[in-house]
């Protein structure tokens, strides 16, 4: 199964390892990947044998080198999300193979329904053209192992094909209901509502098909049928629940303004004695000092956390710029920034204060992480 994951960039995960880079992307291989490598050399080595007898152990590299095929395909249908995102202009992080598929880290959210739709539904396009593709390949009438590999690579990609198009989020078909809806409504936070529960009804709806097999297939269903049914189930109903909690703290997002959260700040000259920086600010009732040159020019914002360690006796023959941050690029921003804007500009350059400037770049105030992060928690709850 295939799904992206918009948000800023995953550290790689315990164990896994990196293949290379494709559509600008690395390719992750997570260690439960051999797992299921493993489990489906084990579960087509019968067919194996039944197709070229005599092989021995050699039907379980033989069973291995399929799924590595498999699992090609699906890195194609991750390799196309990644492009498609790029040329809209969405940073993409890395594409992950893991034990359901694969995923691929969109490091933004779309800004336009048809982004989203195209986007999405791209990987399961991919898949059907590979499936179309491998059907094409079954008329040149190739024998043996061959065929065995290019049969289970038409079913396996129409199968996904087809299972990523159901419209229930965290699915691609999911992405294209919130697409479609979003359009309609002009509402994206409806859009990842409704995708959200048609993901969470189909999640139910998968636990149920083992009881359902006998009545629908005259087949009674086996233990590994309960198991991934559970598995899947649980990966969609997480999915989906993930995707609607967040849609509900981004669509509160808004209410995050810079410069309602700014502290007042007082501007002092880079080389004035600390001491008497924070007794001019005392006097000011300023919450933050940012130091200036000799032209007004802002140059660094005093880190709080570095001046509240300073000794006190010591102040008197410190510096200011000594518990400074240096104005880098990323930690001035304009005090009109709001909202999810806000939170991915902190998000790319972590600092603990920013310097908030109005639009003819004098100083309106100082913006400390500490404040948005309350202020994020309030509007989450």
């Amino acid at each position: 199964m295939s799904e992206h994951h918009p948000g800023p960039s995953r550290p790689r995960p315990p164990g896994a390892i990196k293949l290379g880079t494709i559509a600008g992307s690395d390719v992750i291989v997570t260690s439960s990947w051999f797992l299921v490598a493993i489990l489906i050399a084990v579960m087509v080595s019968p067919r194996v044998e039944e197709v070229t007898p005599g092989l021995g152990a050699w039907k379980y590299v033989a069973g291995l080198a399929f799924a590595v095929i498999l699992y090609g395909s699906v890195l194609l249908h991750e390799a196309a999300h990644a492009y498609v995102a790029r040329h809209y202009g969405y940073p993409v992080g890395a594409i992950t193979l893991h034990f359901l598929g694969g995923a691929t880290a969109i490091e933004d959210e779309a800004r336009r329904p048809r982004h989203e739709f195209w986007i999405a539904v791209v990987g399961p396009l991919t898949s059907l053209a590979v499936g179309g593709v491998a059907l094409a390949l079954l008329l040149l009438e190739p024998a043996g192992l061959l065929r065995m590999a290019v049969q289970g690579l038409a079913g396996a990609n129409l199968f996904v094909a087809a299972l990523n198009l159901v419209p229930g989020l965290p699915l691609d078909g999911g992405r294209v209901l919130k697409s479609a809806v979003w359009g309609l409504t002009h509402n994206v936070h409806r859009g990842t509502m409704v995708a959200g529960w048609v993901g969470r009804v189909f999640a139910v709806l998968v636990l149920l098909w083992p009881f359902a097999q006998e009545t629908f297939l005259d087949q009674r269903p086996a233990g590994v049928d309960f198991v991934l049914a559970v598995v899947i189930a649980l990966f969609l109903w997480s999915g989906a629940s993930a995707a609607m909690a967040a849609a509900r703290v981004r669509s509160r997002l808004p209410d995050l303004v810079a410069r309602d959260l700014a502290r007042r700040t007082l501007a002092v000259p880079a080389d004035l004695p600390l001491s008497e920086a924070v007794r001019r600010a005392q006097e000011a009732q300023a919450g933050s000092i940012v130091t200036v040159t000799t032209s007004g020019q802002p140059i660094g914002v005093v880190n709080e956390a570095a001046l509240l360690a300073t000794p006190s006796d010591r102040r008197p023959w410190m510096a200011t710029s000594a518990v400074a941050r240096q104005l880098d690029d990323g930690l001035s921003l304009p005090v009109t920034i709001r909202g999810e804007e806000l939170i991915m500009a902190i998000t790319r350059n972590p600092a603990a204060e920013y310097l908030l400037l109005e639009d003819d770049g004098s100083i309106f105030g100082v913006l400390a992480t500490a404040d948005v992060d309350a202020a994020f928690k309030r509007a989450a709850n």
